[in-house]
């Protein structure tokens, strides 16, 4: 990825909160079969090596885990906003006619190495870690014990758990750094009001950072 360095996003800990915000990724592989991507939601263990590790699981029939092996580089892309940008939002703009449209974004590259465990203990552990995230905030949370051993005895055997050790984090806000202070605040406002709030509440953020 090109990142010039007035968008790099050098902070670990801020890449890591986009990824767990924005958990469904974007599994890039280069195995047997040549170039693949798969369009999977990840668990984010922060504390497990110098990076972090993921984990996630896919379906059987989901050819994937047999054509990478374990050990194998895969890079996860992880995307939280982005939105187009008028020329028409910068003031200078208007004083100067010297502006052109862009597209911001923020995102996570996540370099590592991948294993694969094809086992139910692995598979069990990762679904039920997966599930407990995301049903916190239902009122009544659903669990794995609220569906018939059987079902989820079937359930685990149809599918395969996945581990990834990241070994390098690469981090983008595009955020028109590279612009006057005002411009980045009334493009930040913009979007704001056309309900881009993220990425507006960001931009607003990095005019705060820029000296006048």
């Amino acid at each position: 990825m090109y990142v010039p360095a007035h968008f790099e996003e050098p902070s670990q800990d801020v890449l890591h909160d986009l990824m767990v915000s924005h958990p469904l990724g974007v599994l890039i592989t280069n195995g047997a079969s040549g170039l693949d991507a798969n369009h999977i939601p990840f668990d984010l263990d922060r504390k497990k090596g110098e990076h972090g590790t993921l984990y996630c699981h896919v379906a059987r029939n989901n050819a994937v885990w047999q054509d990478v092996v374990t050990g194998d580089e895969v890079l996860v892309v992880f995307r939280a906003a982005d939105a187009y940008v008028s020329p028409n939002w910068y003031p200078s703009k208007h004083e100067f006619h010297k502006q052109v449209p862009t597209w911001n974004y923020l995102v996570a590259h996540a370099y590592g190495r991948i294993t694969v465990h094809d086992d139910e203990r692995h598979v069990r552990r990762n679904v039920a870690k997966l599930t407990h995230r995301h049903e916190a905030n239902q009122p009544v949370p659903w669990k794995m014990g609220d569906a018939p051993r059987e079902f989820t005895d079937s359930m685990m055997k149809a599918i395969v758990a996945l581990e990834i050790e990241i070994t390098r984090l690469v981090g983008k806000a595009k955020l028109s750094q590279n612009k006057e202070q005002r411009d980045i605040r009334s493009a930040g406002e913009a979007l704001l009001a056309q309900g881009d709030g993220q990425l507006g509440r960001a931009m607003l953020a990095a005019a705060a950072r820029k000296p006048e």
